[in-house]
């Protein structure tokens, strides 16, 4: 028998802790695994010898249930980079792996997390061992992930900006005073979730009214149009906005604000793009204007999770432990469609060298002709991703959370 170790990396979802619980509920299934560890803090935990016996912690039924509504990382989690020349960084953690007599790595996050998956897998390919099973399982809201449809995580924050918007469209409306609202969303190089906006009109409200994502090349000139032209139509103008858009030349405007300060992957920190947009719009309009930022709200909003999304998560978890015990190496687990009414997936596997490191982005024909919204093709791809409602337990008026340490 061999241990298992699990991690969480990357930015925390409400769906995250469902993945963790599908590992664990396989992986107290089967025979050829003796004891449950996670890792906290992600990769940084398994240099720094930080596990937590998860079998011994999570063992009742109800645990396991609570701790898949529980939104967020509940292991913790991490941005270090691993670059496939710190051969040294790779050696110590299959040393320790081994030390602790683990046959099987899980590691769940987004891109990044996934190169690492794909750099430790490498590195024992290169030197042949074959006693260590490393497996990706995928989560990110940002929903940028090639061969996967739909990435964990992504169908909660989707549910959230869709009734978050749904919600302020109503605000908006209540006054006869010339007002714009921007509204700053998620989403560096894919657009998936700032098109999630458009699902508060699924019910006959009008939700936003311009919607602008990161795939094409963001003309102030032209936004300033667009509202105009919105305004001589209603009084209050809704507008969703990509926190990842950027000029003709290639630039984050967003960035602008945040110069050379970048995280552990190298990536440039965004945000503050809608209070820019409200100060120009201010500007050359003159009309009452807000600018507003959700930032890390929508990434888990555990009242609002898609029933689809922690059911689809908590499998993946248990596919990623499945691939494990089968002796597969370097693979992430994965769905794909294969029908929309009923809806329907099914559960595979792919190489994870062909995942690190590529981008799913928006498909350009499901951005409107103008640029300013989307099309009909993307609200049927969105919808059945936000399905159902998860029964959260609550407790003096609020939810109950579950900590693994």
């Amino acid at each position: 028998m061999k241990n298992l170790v699990v991690a969480q990396s990357g930015g925390p979802t409400s769906a995250i802790n469902a993945t963790l619980v599908g590992v664990v509920t396989y992986a107290k299934k089967r025979k050829e695994i003796d004891k449950i560890l996670g890792a906290k803090y992600g990769i940084e935990g398994v240099l720094e010898e930080q596990f937590v016996d998860l079998g011994e912690r999570v063992q009742e039924e109800a645990d396991l249930e609570r701790l898949s509504l529980t939104p967020s990382s509940a292991l913790g989690s991490c941005r270090r980079k691993i670059t496939i020349d710190d051969e040294h960084t790779i050696a110590c953690i299959i040393t320790i792996l081994r030390k602790y007599h683990v046959g099987y790595f899980i590691y769940i996050g987004g891109n990044d997390s996934m190169d690492t998956v794909n750099k430790l897998s490498a590195y024992c390919k290169k030197h042949k061992i074959e006693d260590l099973q490393i497996i990706g399982a995928p989560k990110t809201i940002d929903n940028d992930l090639v061969h996967i449809d739909h990435c964990p995580g992504f169908g909660s924050a989707a549910k959230y900006i869709a009734t978050t918007f749904l919600e302020l469209e109503r605000d908006c409306a209540v006054y006869k005073t010339k007002a714009v609202t921007i509204v700053e969303v998620m989403g560096r190089n894919a657009g998936w979730l700032t098109a999630s906006s458009a699902l508060a009109r699924i019910n006959g409200a009008n939700g936003p009214d311009l919607i602008y994502l990161c795939e094409n090349p963001f003309v102030l000139n032209r936004f300033i149009s667009d509202i105009k032209e919105k305004l001589k139509e209603k009084n209050s103008v809704l507008i969703a906005v990509s926190e990842g858009i950027q000029d003709e030349e290639g630039n984050y405007l967003s960035a602008q604000k945040q110069k050379h300060q970048v995280d552990g992957f190298g990536h440039s920190y965004l945000s503050g793009v809608a209070s820019m947009l409200a100060e120009e719009v201010k500007r050359q309009i003159g009309c009452k204007v807000r600018g507003i930022e959700l930032n890390i709200m929508q990434r888990c909003s555990g009242h609002l999770m898609s029933k689809t999304d922690l059911i689809e998560s908590k499998t993946l978890g248990e596919k990623a432990c499945e691939c494990a015990i089968q002796g597969k190496n370097g693979v992430m687990v994965s769905l794909i469609r294969r029908k929309n009414s009923p809806y329907h997936v099914d559960y595979l596997d792919v190489p994870v060298e062909q995942v690190a490191n590529y981008e799913k982005k928006v498909p350009k024909t499901w951005i409107t002709e103008n640029g300013n919204d989307v099309t009909e093709e993307m609200i049927e791809y969105l919808l059945p991703l936000i399905q159902g409602e998860c029964e959260v337990e609550y407790k003096n008026g609020i939810p109950i959370h579950m900590t693994l340490f």
